[in-house]
């Protein structure tokens, strides 16, 4: 290898996506922070999932553990669909960038999918800012968690604002997933026109992350389907 064997940076999201939405505890970033930077190392924060409010009251995920990351990528929802990402970070890093003349990207500034960002933006101050998925997402929440109560299958509830997962276990005490469960739920809610995602290390994590303008009622019908659908589950298994 040709590295000096430094540890140059620790990445992470704020809450992991495909992993299954994990949501570290509160202390968990600031301690990994300390340990990075004591090295000379920096902390790079991934928002792909994560920004633009989808946590809920903050516009960006790592912003809920008080860390301030060196360097922060974004994309997915920032265009709504259109290819956009995007990367910031402190003036001090990005001169040493532009010191180095490594600026160069192929599709950089595409005016189509600029032109989306900004208006999504503005869509979101308007019709779907953090505040108003902090209230929606608490809903969504509460109506989880009384889901988790009715039915052992749900092992954990977990997220925030409007990126909420439910872990599927056979077994509340040992924790063992169930991925098959998880795979005739996705058709039980697809049956009734639900749309859910799945995630986590062993395939047993419900992935729920509904549009930002999403209101008290599309979560009530949501959950009403979740029910319906999770009735079914249990009555199969």
């Amino acid at each position: 290898t040709t590295t000096s064997g430094q540890i140059a940076a620790f990445i992470a999201e704020p809450i992991q996506g495909v992993g299954g939405f994990i949501t570290p505890p509160k202390e968990y970033f600031k301690i990994a922070t300390d340990i990075i930077r004591r090295y000379g190392g920096l902390f790079i924060c991934d928002e792909v999932q994560t920004g633009f409010g989808r946590t809920g009251d903050k516009w960006f995920g790592i912003e809920h553990w008080e860390v301030e990351p060196d360097i922060m990528t974004m994309a997915k929802g920032i265009a709504n669909g259109l290819p956009m990402g995007n990367t910031i970070t402190t003036e001090a890093i990005a001169q040493g960038i532009v010191d180095k003349g490594a600026t160069i990207s192929t599709f950089g500034g595409n005016p189509l999918s600029t032109a989306a960002a900004l208006a999504t933006i503005e869509v979101m101050e308007e019709e779907a800012h953090p505040a108003h998925v902090g209230q929606v997402g608490a809903r969504l929440r509460q109506g989880l968690e009384q889901l988790q109560d009715k039915y052992p299958l749900i092992g954990d509830v977990r997220g925030l604002g409007l990126m909420q997962g439910l872990e599927l276990v056979k077994d509340r005490q040992t924790k063992e997933p169930a991925p098959q469960e998880v795979v005739f739920l996705f058709e039980e809610t697809r049956r009734r026109g639900l749309l859910i995602g799945k995630g986590g290390l062993y395939g047993n994590t419900i992935r729920i992350a509904p549009p930002l303008t999403a209101t008290d009622a599309h979560v009530d019908e949501a959950l009403t389907i979740l029910d319906h659908a999770l009735a079914a589950v249990h009555e199969l298994s």
